[in-house]
């Protein structure tokens, strides 16, 4: 027989506690009426001999110590999951918020989910094409990676994220099948509206599925919003074999959100006032990315972060960079220029691009490209250095071919319009069309057959 508790012993923000609980389990949701007819969800977060400290998913402003009955589900946090879950919008608890009825289950799944047992694992290989040059030839996405863009406040990632979810597939020739799982945590009315809008008006959205927490929802909702998303994303990709993209904005939010729920419960704090556990429970979201051998599905992560202050050090971004493969870095002073995407490409890096581009893959020369404008655009840096210094007039003039290079890649192969998607082709040609603006002695990073083939020198080249 199924037990209603009365009553409460403490309300303490979004946190309450129940006293005499019997057989409660971590994780556990639990169902609180108040005063008879409002009806609100919570997870079990901590158990001490009969007592349960209950997250409440809405807001508590309508409970009192007296006007609740507490009743125990029994299962953890789950959502229904079907096919037609794809072109549906959710809320970050994984109810229907888009006024199309609710799902007819196939299967109800646990949201808590577990990371990818290491065993199980495939090597990620084959690339997503974004249509966005900077991550494509650059920091190439491979499937099965978890793959982070650093941000900060005011940078243009919410459009970022945008174009990428418009363009990104599986390639020109590829009849896999590909979906896009978006969540986002903490996020303004507006913001929340502009995704929506965009999706839909780009036609993608009938493949897209969306999960939104918007700024005014509980802050205990941030929490759950990541885990539901991915618990989709597995579904669709383990149990319907696709390949799924999941997008996570903005974690920062999440990240604040657990260091507000652990002050409430008087956790000691770390650096910054983070709870001590914030690396794994990153790790535990981070690390649901991957392939599993057997089965023709991927789950392929872009988390994005706003660092407070632009400052990679911080916690957020830091413990990130230890469990993901790489980043993709927004430059706050190329943003100022005007340039869009402002990828900073010097600090970007994607640590399984090298075995999922090249012959069979993109194309023979992307390797060579990609390590040969990393190579020079870091000496673009040190020419500028030395014009700020002694002027560019008293530059030599391989030096000013070096600065004359550095704006051409951030106006042509960084900088690219929204609705500009570019093939890999594009992109690579791109790249050669900028290195033939060098002499070809400086051309260090490319195998001499490559160079014969593809390398063109400009007119402004020849003519300097």
């Amino acid at each position: 027989m199924a037990i209603e508790y009365l009553g409460l012993s403490e309300v303490n923000g979004p946190l309450v506690v129940l006293e005499g609980v019997q057989d409660a389990s971590f994780e556990e949701i639990v169902e609180i009426t108040v005063d008879g007819n409002e009806k609100k969800l919570g997870r079990i977060v901590e158990i001490y001999e009969d007592k349960a400290v209950i997250q409440v998913f809405e807001s508590t402003e309508n409970i009192s110590l007296q006007n609740t009955r507490t009743h125990l589900t029994g299962h953890p946090m789950e959502i229904s999951l079907a096919p037609e879950i794809l072109g549906r919008t959710f809320n970050g608890i994984g109810q229907p918020i888009d006024g199309l009825g609710d799902i007819t289950p196939e299967k109800k799944a646990n949201v808590n989910g577990l990371p990818l047992n290491p065993v199980t694992r495939e090597y990620p290989r084959n690339y997503i094409r974004t249509g966005i040059s900077a991550i494509d030839g650059l920091t190439t996405l491979i499937r099965g990676q978890k793959l982070p863009i650093f941000s900060g406040n005011g940078l243009p990632h919410d459009r970022l994220a945008a174009q990428i979810v418009k363009q990104a597939s599986l390639g020109e020739n590829s009849d896999e099948k590909f979906a896009i799982v978006f969540a986002a945590m903490g996020i303004k009315y507006d913001v929340a509206q502009f995704f929506q809008k965009t999706f839909e008006e780009s036609g993608v959205s009938d493949h897209v599925v969306m999960y939104l927490n918007l700024a005014n929802d509980p802050v205990v909702e941030r929490l759950i919003t990541p885990k539901v998303a991915l618990t989709a994303a597995e579904y669709l990709a383990f149990e319907k074999e696709m390949h799924i993209l999941v997008i996570l904005t903005d974690m920062t939010s999440f990240a604040e959100a657990m260091r507000e729920v652990s002050s409430s419960k008087g956790e000691i704090p770390s650096r910054k006032g983070f709870p001590g556990y914030l690396y794994s429970e990153l790790a535990t979201i981070y690390e649901r990315a991957g392939i599993v051998e057997g089965i023709n599905g991927s789950v392929t992560q872009i988390p994005i972060l706003t660092m407070p202050n632009d400052d990679i050090t911080h916690p957020i971004p830091d413990l990130t960079g230890y469990i993901t493969e790489g980043q993709i870095v927004l430059d706050r002073q190329l943003h100022g220029q005007a340039i869009y995407p402002p990828i900073n490409v010097l600090p970007s890096l994607s640590r399984l691009m090298k075995d999922g581009i090249g012959e069979g893959y993109t194309r023979e020369d992307h390797q060579a490209v990609a390590n040969q404008l990393f190579s020079c655009y870091a000496k673009v840096g040190d020419a500028r250095a030395l014009a700020s210094v002694i002027g560019e007039d008293e530059l030599s003039p391989l030096d000013k071919k070096y600065l004359l290079f550095g704006k051409a890649f951030e106006s042509e192969f960084i900088g690219q319009g929204e609705e500009e998607n570019r093939s890999i082709t594009e992109t690579l040609d791109k790249g050669w069309e900028l290195l033939g603006m060098l002499p070809k002695e400086e051309l260090d990073r490319i195998d001499t057959k490559i160079l014969d083939r593809y390398y063109k020198p400009a007119d402004s080249e020849v003519s300097v």
